[in-house]
């Protein structure tokens, strides 16, 4: 019977994803071959397995320069000091000498060319940690609260993020025949042509996954940005269970409406014991439901958002084979690291180290090495605000731990101030290819610039939570921030105003183009209202909503 509809047209990746399941490409014979890059589609499979082929802009009148960006799959952020110590090699021999620490609690390297990529990678294998599925169409790297100072029941959620991690991870067996073999798989041969990953099928998920835990009363990990969170309730230092929240995402592209932030919705509680079970559920409700004809609407925000919460609820409850309970109650006060020396419930010392956009270098990563050196047993822990916790300190190493970071002019106390602390960036230029202007670079000139606006107008050493990306794709997650600075072009950036100290709120645009000289004239004014009108110990997000419910702009007047 003859149809009027037209067959779906799927995107590329989907096509390529498609005809090579296994996910090798060409990869192995790329390398061997001596050349400086990928192809465009290996280029894509390429992400499965960690990695990122981008340039230095930087360089491009100097002739186009090819190099790799390798980020690390580390559950939880946990590393061994041994593991460490690989990592900081790694940077030293392969990439620009630096370690960049994730959004996502891993590690990323940057300016590995081509030949220095296998090397790199196996030996990250060899330390017992993998780069497969850091990036790609599959669940990326596992968030999970990282501060021993709450509550024991942080062990049971970290093992949790662990088994998550690994029960998520996809199978096919072209990673370690590039990666650890050095050998390409054919894939015209029946057994890779026809491949299925026993989780996400032949075509994997229409795009990326990210999941994270938390434990109230801090939501270190923004758990509401995530396309599955898990939020630990505990009962008399006890792990009963989790509530289950779904859909959050940030991506957005500018001037297109029908891309938006979106917070995940808290659906429903469930027993500890079917955790894997629920996050296989909400990972293929992804798989089968996502949008595969429009990589811009392609996350599971927009399942949960046009097919509703009910729709979820009733998914989960049949692919887990359980029935959601009702939420149990919880609440975020913070979203902020600890940072110096504190005491763990066990009695051992750990350290929070603020890490200027995450960027480990020069004299703080030769400090950090020597630590993981003489002191073998502690334990680097990597925040998802971009800053590194040593955990595991006992009471006759935090004095020699301290003596040796201060003699690198690596402080343990009063490290930075109040802003600088609260702030986060992406990468952006030189290396991303998405970056429309500047965020690493730019942002902490930017934040000196604003603390001597705020100490003119009494507002110093008052916490604004400030973040910044090159782009509207939000991976410093700036759509939560108090204040924000989105990249449009060279030098000018949206500004959005009003998320909360809790991440439990989105924030909105106030200004659609600001250039970077006139940042202060229009900040200035609003954070004087702040300061004139503000509600006894209101923060400047809380007041900034507050104004927007009952005035368009909190610069009018």
């Amino acid at each position: 019977m003859a149809t009027n509809e037209s067959p779906t047209k799927l995107s590329h990746n989907e096509i390529i994803k498609d005809a090579i399941p296994t996910l090798a490409g060409t990869i192995a014979s790329t390398i061997a071959s001596g050349t400086d890059h990928f192809s465009d589609d290996d280029g894509q499979f390429l992400k499965f397995h960690g990695s990122y082929q981008q340039d230095d802009r930087d360089l491009r009148k100097t002739g186009k320069k090819y190099m790799m960006m390798i980020r690390g799959r580390i559950p939880g952020g946990v590393m061994t000091a041994n593991q460490w110590c690989v990592f900081d090699q790694l940077a030293t021999d392969y990439g620009n000498n630096t370690l960049r620490i994730t959004t996502r609690q891993s590690i990323q390297f940057h300016g590995v060319v081509m030949a220095g990529l296998r090397p790199l990678v196996k030996k990250i294998n060899e330390s017992l940690l993998s780069t497969l599925a850091a990036c790609g169409d599959v669940n990326r790297n596992v968030l999970a609260p990282i501060t021993p100072a709450y509550t024991k029941a942080r062990e049971q959620v970290f093992a949790d993020c662990h088994t998550v991690a690994m029960a998520l991870a996809p199978e096919t067996k072209a990673y370690h025949s590039i990666w650890i073999d050095g050998v390409q798989l054919e894939n015209e041969a029946a057994e890779n042509k026809n491949f299925v990953d026993p989780l996400y099928g032949k075509t994997y998920l229409p795009r990326k996954f990210k999941i994270a835990f938390a434990i109230p009363p801090t939501n270190d990990l923004d758990i509401f940005t995530n396309c599955l969170g898990f939020i630990a309730i505990i009962e008399n230092d006890k792990l009963v269970g989790y509530n289950l929240c779904v859909g959050g995402g940030l991506g957005r592209s500018h001037g297109n409406e029908a891309t938006y932030p979106r917070l995940a919705d808290v659906i429903g509680f469930f027993a500890p014991d079917k955790l894997v079970d629920v996050a296989k559920a909400v990972l293929t409700i992804h798989r089968d439901f996502g949008d595969r004809t429009d990589r811009k609407h392609a996350r599971l925000k927009y399942v949960v958002a046009e097919r509703g919460v009910k729709f979820m609820q009733d998914e989960v409850n049949k692919r887990a084979g359980i029935t959601l309970a009702p939420n149990k109650p919880y609440q975020f006060t913070t979203m902020q690291d600890l940072l110096g020396w504190r005491k763990a419930l066990d009695g051992s010392w750990f350290l929070g180290l603020f890490v200027n956009m995450g960027r480990v270098k020069d004299a703080m990563k030769t400090a950090l090495r020597q630590v993981a050196e003489k002191f073998p047993d502690i334990e680097f822990r990597l925040s998802a605000n971009q800053n590194v916790i040593l955990a595991n300190v006992s009471d006759a190493d935090k004095a020699a731990i301290t003596e040796l970071l201060n003699a690198a002019a690596v402080k343990t106390e009063n490290q930075t101030s109040v802003l600088h602390a609260a702030s986060m960036a992406c990468p952006s230029m030189p290396t991303c290819g998405l970056g429309l202007a500047e965020s690493e670079r730019y942002l902490p000139g930017l934040i000196d610039r604003l603390e001597k606006v705020c100490a003119d107008l009494g507002l110093g050493g008052e916490e604004i939570i400030i973040r910044s990306t090159g782009c509207p794709n939000g991976c410093a997650r700036p759509y939560i921030a108090e204040i924000a600075f989105v990249g449009k072009a060279p030098g000018r950036y949206q500004v959005w105003l009003g998320g909360n100290a809790s991440g439990t709120r989105l924030n909105r645009v106030w200004k659609d183009v600001v250039k970077d000289p006139d940042m202060e004239t229009e900040l200035r004014p609003v954070l004087a209202r702040f300061a004139k009108e503000r509600n006894a110990g209101e923060r400047f997000g809380d007041w900034c909503d507050r104004v927007f419910l009952n005035k368009k702009s909190v610069a009018a007047n």
